[in-house]
């Protein structure tokens, strides 16, 4: 088979170009990648460990936990080595398994989102059949389809830009290697990537939008008309209101990059998006939700002090 690659590798152009910011950065991003290795590693923890927390609502928090720590990965190690470095160079194989598992995280944790709020809506809207609907198994099949749908959706993406013709130059407009600003070094016709990414990847991200819309205006419209104890609502929301910033968070950013028309440019404008929903955005989640969850908060004392003082259990 003809080898239609003549690129090896590329070289990501980073954040910024200015000069003495690399330290600062390097600290930075580092700080934010421990703070979402461990926040998100206490979520997984204590979705394991606490029996209070064997529930559908902990099972997807567990999994979009899972998730944010892999989302982070993907990218900022490469980053922080190229703040070092000087020098961001990655292998055209390299740059395809960014592509590839940046896509796959990113799109099975927006369809994941989507599974949280329709459990959020079975369990407020239809309390008495929750157990039944949210089952173990449903809940294994729902995340399952969370991961193949992500991993499916970002195959195809590699697949089509594996069979690009990259022959320079070889400058990568980002901080990792993004199917927009790929496609700007593509020698041959890209329509076809920029369709598919322009209608594939907006669907990925505007269908379970929607969908996570629809549950929280079924959610609140029951809360205002059937619910008439005000404790009731106030807790309601509240379980609901973690969820809901993390979504905002999110989908709100990956619309910004993917749902408009793209002409294939990656102005610095796109980047300061990516890394709010791939850096931020995970340190952010395991925050949110245990500020505001006081069964997390109870589980993470009880752990802690389990392994602070293991003789006076």
């Amino acid at each position: 088979m003809e080898n239609r690659t003549e690129v090896s590798e590329f070289i990501l152009m980073g954040l910024t170009k200015l000069q003495g910011l690399e330290h600062f950065l390097f600290a930075l991003f580092l700080l934010l990648y421990v703070a979402s290795l461990l926040g998100n590693g206490a979520m997984v923890v204590m979705a394991l460990m606490e029996p209070r927390l064997h529930t559908p609502m902990y099972f997807f928090l567990g999994n979009l936990s899972c998730l944010d720590i892999c989302y982070s990965t993907v990218t900022v190690p490469k980053m922080l080595s190229g703040f070092l470095s000087g020098c961001q160079t990655i292998s055209f194989a390299s740059c395809l398994a960014q592509l590839h598992f940046f896509h796959f995280l990113g799109s099975s944790e927006a369809v994941l989102l989507a599974i949280m709020a329709y459990d959020r809506y079975v369990a407020i809207c239809n309390p008495l059949r929750y157990r039944l609907v949210m089952s173990p198994r449903a809940c294994l099949v729902l995340a399952t389809a969370s991961w193949v749908t992500g991993f499916l959706h970002a195959l195809m993406h590699t697949v089509m830009t594996s069979r690009l013709c990259f022959c320079g130059p070889s400058r990568v407009p980002h901080f990792f290697c993004d199917i927009k600003p790929l496609l700007t070094l593509a020698c041959g016709s890209t329509h076809l990537n920029l369709s598919l990414l322009n209608i594939i990847t907006g669907g990925i991200v505007v269908i379970p939008f929607t969908l996570t819309l629809l549950s929280y205006l079924y959610i609140i419209s029951f809360l205002l008309l059937k619910v008439q104890s005000w404790e009731s609502r106030r807790k309601a929301f509240s379980t609901c209101a973690s969820h809901l910033t993390v979504v905002s968070l999110f989908y709100g950013a990956a619309i910004l990059t993917y749902v408009p028309p793209s002409s294939g440019e990656s102005p610095k404008w796109d980047m300061m998006i990516v890394l709010l929903y791939s850096v931020v955005t995970p340190v952010l989640n395991p925050m949110i939700y245990t500020l505001r969850n006081k069964e997390v908060q109870s589980a993470l004392r009880k752990n802690l002090h389990r392994k602070l003082f293991p003789d006076r259990i």
